[in-house]
């Protein structure tokens, strides 16, 4: 914050120490809760609560299902989901003090708002399955697999770098 520009927002975290830090968060979670971290098994908690809360013979009798629907279980107490909550909250807490929140949607100059939108959905769509496939999503492939020096995740991440560097040249026109 500047004294010409009270409102300004603060500048961006260095990603040298937002890394460490996310190091140190990750091994905080192997530490005090002997789980790593992911996104997409809270997801499937939310959908598996969904889906019995909707049609329960039906929920049961998908397996991937089943499993977050064990007897004596309940989906939506779930770590990941936990998770999930607490990574928005953090996050919105963060935008709020640094002053970044704000509506609106990112795009460069030649692309319509409803095109962007398009692609962020499309993009999330090819990823989630991508997540189904790999048996995990990118943060729990990259973060968890990753420390625990898991082969398939260190390929699944050299695989995304490769795909997102193939795949650059093809919409960079939208930010130019």
């Amino acid at each position: 914050m500047t004294a010409d520009r009270p409102n300004a927002p603060s500048p961006y975290a260095n990603p040298y120490l937002a890394g460490l830090g996310l190091g140190l968060v990750l091994l905080a979670a192997f530490v005090l809760v002997g789980r790593g971290l992911g996104a997409s098994g809270g997801v499937n908690a939310l959908v598996a609560a969904s889906v019995n809360a909707v049609a329960p013979s039906h929920a049961q009798r998908l397996e991937w299902l089943a499993n977050y629907l064990a007897p004596g279980t309940n989906p939506l107490k779930e770590w990941l989901l936990f998770e999930i909550v607490g990574v928005f909250a953090g996050a919105l807490l963060s935008g709020l003090l640094a002053r970044r929140v704000r509506l609106g949607v990112d795009k460069g100059p030649r692309v319509s708002t409803g095109l962007r939108l398009g692609m962020a959905f499309a993009g999330g769509t090819l990823m989630a399955v991508g997540a189904a496939f790999a048996r995990g999503c990118t943060s729990g492939q990259a973060l968890t697999g990753g420390s625990l020096l898991n082969l398939g995740s260190w390929a699944f991440m050299m695989m995304v770098f490769a795909g997102a560097y193939g795949v650059a040249s093809l919409v960079r026109w939208q930010w130019r």
